[in-house]
């Protein structure tokens, strides 16, 4: 009987647990509805950008036809061609550049070692797009502003600052004990052969977290994208494009294209967390483990 008590809910924390529910239930909806209405739009066969109802009066393939295939006016495949090599390029450069300048602060002592986290710190608290004109007219100087240089130009600029993002992994790394280093170094490894055998393979979870990062960075990103290629419309990336699609010259044919191309752009960021989801729980379970 005493156990039939304990296991009995108050009618006040039932009505608590009915307004939690249907809080994120409510949240759950508002979240989900965009995703639903872009991915609608895209298959919506009316022209324009304004209908009466939310859902299309009739369904296509033909905006994802239109996407590939129309290059009359704006040349998606090579938009996103450009992106996918930038971000990926940007994805290995910055990843190594956060992680090795993580490690050092991490397990390294040398001079100038606070002042540099102080100066960093006090760097991340300003925007980056402050420094784009600047950066325009260095990378201009160095002729990365025209023609296929451009993307060397935006891959220099996305990765080169990419290092002073180091707070997150330096965090992980400190948690990892220092014994475990010092055990190799003991057995004859160099600091290399340690950061690469042993700190990495412990450090899964903030490897993956900043290969997700660095990747959908420069796949997301349009100011700096938009400064670089000003006119040379050969080195678009997906976000000008998409900007482009919206213009009032193009809104009107190109509106449920754009909604095409939103959903085209999601998906390699999806793939990415899929695949890499499982190295980060297999991470988190050694880390528990261990």
């Amino acid at each position: 009987m005493e156990t039939i008590k304990k296991n009995r809910i108050s009618p006040q924390k039932r009505l608590v647990n009915f307004l939690v529910h249907l809080l994120l239930a409510t949240l759950s909806v508002i979240w989900v509805l965009p995703i639903v209405w872009i991915v609608l739009t895209s298959f919506r066969a009316e022209k324009g950008a304004y209908t009466s109802t939310f859902l299309p009066q009739g369904y296509t393939l033909d905006n994802y036809i239109k996407l590939f295939t129309d290059r009359t006016v704006l040349n998606f495949p090579k938009m996103f061609a450009n992106t996918l090599i930038i971000s990926i390029i940007c994805c290995v450069l910055s990843t190594f550049f956060v992680l090795s300048v993580a490690y050092a602060l991490s397990r390294m002592r040398f001079g100038f070692r606070k002042t540099f986290m102080n100066i960093a710190m006090i760097l991340g608290l300003f925007p980056g797009f402050m420094s784009m004109i600047a950066q325009y007219f260095i990378l201009k100087a160095m002729g990365l502003t025209e023609g296929s240089a451009v993307r060397i130009g935006l891959i220099i600029v996305y990765s080169a600052c990419s290092g002073l993002g180091f707070q997150i992994a330096k965090g992980f790394f400190d948690t990892i004990p220092k014994s475990i280093d010092e055990a190799a170094v003991i057995d004859g490894c160099t600091q290399w052969q340690v950061f690469t055998k042993i700190t990495m393979p412990l450090s899964k979870p903030i490897v993956i977290y900043t290969v997700m990062t660095s990747f959908i960075a420069p796949w997301v990103d349009f100011i700096f994208a938009k400064v670089l290629c000003r006119a040379n419309a050969d080195q678009f990336t997906v976000a000008i494009g998409l900007w482009n699609m919206l213009q009032k010259e193009y809104v009107y044919q190109w509106y449920t294209c754009f909604a095409a191309g939103a959903v085209i752009i999601s998906i390699p960021i999806a793939i990415l967390f899929i695949y890499m989801q499982r190295y980060y729980v297999e991470g988190m379970s050694g880390a528990v483990k261990g």
